[in-house]
């Protein structure tokens, strides 16, 4: 079986839009998407420069739409294996999500443009950050975390832990790193992930309560554990609670290599997945898809991967 796997945000980059958009019918779609988040996302996807698509409220909304962009390519080539496994990490849950059937694509881009205002929204309430920790001892590393006050925000496998929280303490992390590990701060408008986030959390939920959902048609797993995920109203309550809640990718792998996956294809626009893949499950076949003329490649890894 394969796993298609959707990218969080840090993986955006300048004009990764612009060759899925040769397509006029592609170009249509996006600029649809547009009007309902109030963005101009085909703009923003070709012509944008770096800082300007950081903006979580502008990267958030961007991702999905591209990645929802390559699945319908990816579809019209091969038909994806009942047995397909989908995950997203952190805001790539809802490119999974529309993908495994829980939500239309237009929905799933609605609620990328709300979850993505409102998280910036709250970033702008208190001075946070986020820190990545490369290496060290799982257990060395979150209890510093837990001596500084931080949260362990994205727990992502292959030794990296995301810590979020207050800047101040986040500052103190860098400085005096735990043992064996490395700690870069990250280019973040502040703590996704954490209590930090309830005002959006809060905002997300009054939005998704509108929204129509469908059991998944494939095989869905969740940030929170990994498990798999069988109904669509558990699916959105998920969606909504992991604003605030760690992102477990370290367990979602886990799964994947429970199920002895076969293959794994990255939709555009990372390769972080994939490079955490190589290195948690090893021997893993993987494709990280950026481009449209890499489509024939993708859905030649799916046909060999089916059952």
């Amino acid at each position: 079986m394969i796993a298609l796997l959707a990218p969080g945000q840090g993986a955006q980059t300048p004009g990764m839009l612009a060759p899925w958009l040769a397509d006029p019918a592609a170009e249509k779609l996006v600029a649809g998407w547009s009007d309902a988040v109030g963005l101009d996302l085909v703009r923003l996807g070709t012509t944008a420069d770096a800082a300007e698509i950081t903006d979580t409220a502008v990267t958030q909304p961007l991702i999905v739409s591209l990645g929802l962009l390559a699945a319908r390519r990816l579809r019209e080539t091969v038909e994806l294996p009942e047995d397909t496994v989908v995950a997203g990490h952190s805001i790539g849950e809802l490119t999974a999500y529309a993908i495994a059937g829980v939500l239309d694509d237009d929905a799933a881009v609605a609620l990328a443009g709300v979850r993505g205002r409102e998280m910036a929204a709250a970033c702008a309430v208190a001075p946070t950050s986020m820190a990545a920790v490369l290496g060290g001892d799982p257990d060395v590393v979150l209890a510093r975390l837990a001596e500084l006050g931080l949260d362990p925000a994205n727990r992502n496998g292959a030794g990296q832990i995301v810590a979020a929280g207050a800047k101040e303490a986040i500052t103190e992390l860098v400085a005096g790193p735990p043992e064996g590990a490395r700690v870069k701060e990250l280019p973040v408008a502040g703590a996704f992930h954490t209590a930090h986030m309830e005002p959006a959390r809060a905002a997300l939920a009054e939005h998704a309560s509108a929204v129509a959902v469908a059991d998944p048609r494939l095989t869905l797993l969740s940030n929170a554990d990994g498990d798999v995920v069988d109904s669509g109203t558990e699916a959105l309550d998920r969606l909504v609670a992991q604003v605030t809640r760690p992102v477990r990718w370290d367990s979602c792998m886990e799964t994947l290599a429970a199920r002895s996956v076969g293959a794994t294809l990255e939709l555009p626009p990372g390769a972080t997945l994939t490079g955490l893949v190589k290195r948690a499950i090893k021997g893993t076949p993987t494709l990280a898809l950026k481009t449209p003329e890499q489509i024939d490649a993708a859905a030649q890894l799916i046909e060999e991967h089916r059952k």
